[in-house]
């Protein structure tokens, strides 16, 4: 079932056995060095800025936010410092992965101070997150090397107790769209023979997408969220923007291994959308 927020009778702080740990998810959001950079006419710092609003408005009794890549379109050192700033104003653990426009090496020096992170799994009660590094240099599209197959693995095995969540930038499965699905994950096969081992894997969150995307593998949940910045229209063969407002995934995580999710936006679409551009 899709939301728009939280659950009132669920807004308690703290997860426990008898309340979910909370999410949020914030992706693609293409800041640049520069705040006034625009992509397809949209100042990304300023949806950005609109879309943390938001998660501090309305979502002020999250446990964590991930932060699932593409965060810095020019992968510049002044885009991820001022990123972190922005983070870190909600309190929260911020925990990041790299997508194709981020350069990792550099994002993981900038984005690991205080609550801002990147790490390789995280754990909160029963529930284990594990983030994996899809990017390759100079490619659009994804691919899982040994190393985070086998970062995936280890830490299945060794939170093998826990419910578990893995986050990643590309897709993994089709989303209906021929020209994203081009840059989606290559070895797919590699990463779903892990995860059928693993009956406590409950979701995979990926970014990449710039659209809702709510699914399943086998028992899994697929999920995909809105860009804080510019949306793609789903299930076209061809790139084109969509007239949606920026915005945002929060999860629910059940003590039970349940998953529930919703999506919630922005009011309004920026006026300064430009529909004429082919792609970026």
């Amino acid at each position: 079932m899709i939301q728009d927020n939280f659950p009132p009778a669920r807004l308690r702080g703290g997860a426990t056995q008898a309340t979910p740990l909370r999410l949020l998810q914030l992706t693609d959001c293409h800041l640049y060095a520069s705040p006034e950079r625009r992509l397809a006419g949209l100042r990304t710092q300023q949806t950005f800025d609109a879309v943390l609003e938001l998660a501090r408005e309305e979502f002020h009794t999250t446990d964590l936010v991930l932060a699932t890549g593409d965060l810095v379109h020019d992968a510049s050192k002044e885009g991820y410092r001022r990123l972190r700033r922005r983070l870190e104003t909600i309190g929260r653990p911020v925990y990041c992965l790299p997508g194709n426009h981020d350069i990792p090496e550099v994002m993981n020096d900038i984005m690991n101070r205080g609550k801002v992170t990147s790490p390789e799994s995280v754990r909160h009660g029963n529930w284990v997150i594990i983030l994996l590094d899809s990017t390759v240099a100079g490619r659009e599209g994804g691919h899982l090397r040994t190393d985070q197959l086998e970062r995936l693995e280890r830490n299945l095995e060794a939170h093998a107790d826990c419910h578990a969540v893995i986050t990643l930038h590309h897709h993994p499965v089709p989303v209906g769209s021929a020209w994203m699905d081009r840059m989606a994950l290559d070895n797919p096969t590699d990463f779903f023979r892990i995860v059928d081992r693993y009956p406590r894997i409950r979701a995979i969150v990926c970014g990449h997408i710039h659209q809702e995307f709510d699914g399943y593998y086998r028992h899994v949940r697929l999920l995909g969220a809105p860009s804080t910045c510019v949306q793609f229209t789903p299930r076209l063969d061809q790139f084109s923007l969509d007239l949606v407002p920026p915005g945002l995934r929060w999860i629910e995580l059940g003590a039970d291994g349940s998953v529930d999710t919703g999506i919630r936006r922005l009011a309004v679409m920026p006026e300064e959308l430009d529909l004429s551009v082919g792609g970026y």
